[in-house]
């Protein structure tokens, strides 16, 4: 399996992911923008108190590490809900794709996309960002304890291989930089919850959930192999000079992104 790599671009846009393959996509950074504090300075997120023209600056920016600066106005950028609703963008068709972004605005977690030139950005502090690829298009999933809980990302897998006809065995998924499972106190009723959907979960032990290994065994059960799951195994938390974390920001932070795009 590819594993990922730390690219900086020219301006100092900072992205774990790759550039090589039919998909371009990346984990952001919090560097190489352009927002003041507390955001600074990569911040993606619009809903976070950021000014507008910083925000749009810095997803220009983001685009432009990928090699699809020319795509900012086909971005789609879901309005988040912490639910497990998947968008699937199959058309360059302007009425089309009008309908994809509407629908992506009126609340997703997770899009599907198998055109190119259509790039895909979902935000994170903390949640887990999810990308799966396979030749024919990707996925972006948002995975909170909500989406992780009902295991969007393998409704987003199984949404890709209907949108494409690829089978899981040619998919592959990478989890990006999140709060890991020695970090992430959970109540006892919500670790109770998880223990009886997903394995290795002791609701009788320390109260610390793991989401990546839910996740990962959402998607196995979609038919991927464990082993074409990737973790990068970066944290949020212990990483904040990186990456943003609301947690150890006290809820004042910016969004680093999950982002893809097909060449």
């Amino acid at each position: 399996m590819q594993e990922l790599e730390r690219l900086v671009n020219d301006t100092g846009v900072a992205l774990v992911g790759s550039l090589e393959g039919p998909v371009a996509f990346g984990f952001t950074e919090r560097t190489g923008g352009v927002s003041k504090p507390p955001y600074a300075s990569l911040n993606l997120g619009s809903h976070v108190g950021d000014a507008p023209e910083a925000v749009q600056e810095n997803r220009r920016r983001v685009l432009a590490a990928l090699g699809c600066e020319e795509a900012l106005g086909r971005l789609i950028v879901p309005n988040q809900v912490h639910g497990d609703h998947v968008v699937t963008v199959s058309s360059l068709d302007a009425a089309a794709l009008g309908e994809a972004r509407a629908e992506a605005t009126a609340g997703a977690d997770a899009v599907v996309c198998t055109v190119p030139g259509v790039p895909v950005l979902l935000c994170f502090a903390d949640c887990v960002p999810v990308v799966v690829v396979c030749p024919g298009g990707f996925a972006v999933v948002h995975s909170g304890w909500r989406g992780t809980y009902a295991k969007i990302a393998g409704t987003a897998a199984r949404a890709l291989g209907e949108a494409t006809g690829c089978a899981p065995s040619d998919m592959r998924a990478y989890i990006g930089p999140h709060i890991l499972g020695d970090e992430y106190e959970v109540s006892a009723e919500l670790i109770e919850q998880f223990s009886q959907r997903f394995t290795d979960i002791n609701p009788s032990g320390p109260r610390m959930l793991d989401l990546a290994r839910a996740i990962t065994q959402a998607l196995v059960r979609a038919g991927l192999a464990e082993g074409s799951v990737l973790d990068t195994r970066l944290s949020t938390v212990r990483h904040n000079d990186r990456f943003y974390s609301y947690r150890a920001e006290n809820g004042s932070c910016g969004r680093h992104a999950a982002v893809a795009v097909m060449r």
